[in-house]
């Protein structure tokens, strides 16, 4: 008599579980250089803002980071990351974009031309629109620079005044790390700001047995404060995304 009451409690379930369809996971993915790449083992402390990124989001998305050291808007092009991206998202992902460091400096091979870097960051929008996933751009983050008087100079200005036009012209969400950094690093002052930085005394880490001063890559407090700015962004910018966001507040 049981078996018979559980099989048709089953049967009565049967057209309601049809309709139950596993939950597509969302993607984000994340195209840009060092300051946003996982990094190696050798190279800790110096941790990309990628890399805590991950950790702030619930089990209905999935970030991959395709960043990569040293890559320009060129370089991330030749090397298929971009195409990698093209082929894998699909309608409703996101693609977070992060370039201009390594594209600004005439001396390096990958750098790019003012117009190059414009049409780029056009081409990566249109083709990440074409896929139905939905572009966000991003400046170069700041690097940690002050002059005489402590006062914060920006060292992307170019390139990332093209980010933003491109942003208003295309009509995509954009992230201006470029400013926010400048900001923060201000707040914080001269001294205090290294703490966000990878900068080690002699001795202090065995990755770096001279030390290291480094003004462009972050410790792993600066990676999540960057990180935290991308996040505030997301909340406010894209709200659909931003419902996915870990509440630290429910209990698992």
């Amino acid at each position: 008599m049981l078996k018979n009451k559980k099989l048709l409690g089953l049967l009565v379930l049967l057209p309601f579980l049809a309709f139950i369809v596993p939950q597509k996971k969302i993607k984000i993915f994340l195209a840009g250089d060092s300051t946003m790449s996982i990094k190696d083992k050798k190279n800790y402390p110096e941790t990309g803002w990628g890399m805590p990124f991950v950790n702030f989001w619930n089990e209905n998305v999935e970030v991959i980071n395709l960043a990569k050291n040293g890559r320009s808007t060129k370089s991330f092009q030749r090397e298929n990351l971009w195409q990698r991206i093209v082929d894998e998202e699909q309608e409703g992902d996101y693609v977070l974009i992060q370039f201009g460091h390594n594209d600004e400096v005439p001396t390096k091979a990958n750098a790019t031309t003012q117009p190059e870097f414009k049409a780029n960051l056009e081409k990566f929008v249109k083709e990440a629109r074409g896929k139905k996933a939905i572009p966000v751009l991003i400046t170069p983050i700041a690097r940690r620079k002050f002059d005489a008087n402590g006062k914060v100079e920006g060292t992307h200005d170019v390139y990332s005044a093209i980010v933003r036009t491109v942003a208003a012209e295309q009509k995509v969400p954009l992230i201006d790390l470029d400013k926010e950094g400048q900001q923060l690093y201000q707040q914080l002052g001269v001294e205090p700001s290294k703490l966000l930085f990878n900068y080690l005394a002699p001795g202090e880490h065995p990755n770096y047995p001279t030390g290291k001063a480094d003004d462009t890559h972050f410790s792993e407090l600066g990676a999540r404060k960057v990180a935290e700015m991308v996040l505030k962004n997301i909340r406010t910018q894209l709200p659909g995304l931003a419902a996915y966001i870990n509440d630290p507040t429910v209990k698992k």
